[in-house]
């Protein structure tokens, strides 16, 4: 299994903009489940800390292979998602690492 966590900031000149912006995410990733072969797993939060240094919203997702996760970054409906939050993500971190006998 793969875990595949990224964490985003997103643009707003408000707070009001911010949390708009994060529900876009959200929705978007979220109609991704059920869609994607080989995506296990998908949640995504929003920081709830506060602090300056926090990323604003985090994908946590789990794939059942390294292949199942490269397929995903090239499917059609990740594409989709990926093109209709063009400008929404202002700042993109990403971790992927393998996790033996989970699941």
């Amino acid at each position: 299994m793969i875990r595949h966590i990224v964490m985003w900031n997103v643009a707003g000149a408000t707070a009001r903009e911010k949390d708009r912006n994060i529900e876009r995410v959200r929705q978007g990733f979220h109609g991704l489940r059920g869609r994607i072969p080989g995506l296990l797993h998908l949640e995504i939060g929003a920081d709830a800390s506060g602090v300056d240094y926090a990323c604003d919203v985090v994908l946590y997702s789990e794939f059942e292979s390294q292949a199942a996760l490269d397929a995903y970054a090239h499917h059609p409906e990740h594409l989709r998602v990926r093109d209709e939050l063009a400008g929404v993500r202002i700042a993109r971190h990403q971790v992927d690492y393998p996790v033996q006998g989970a699941r």
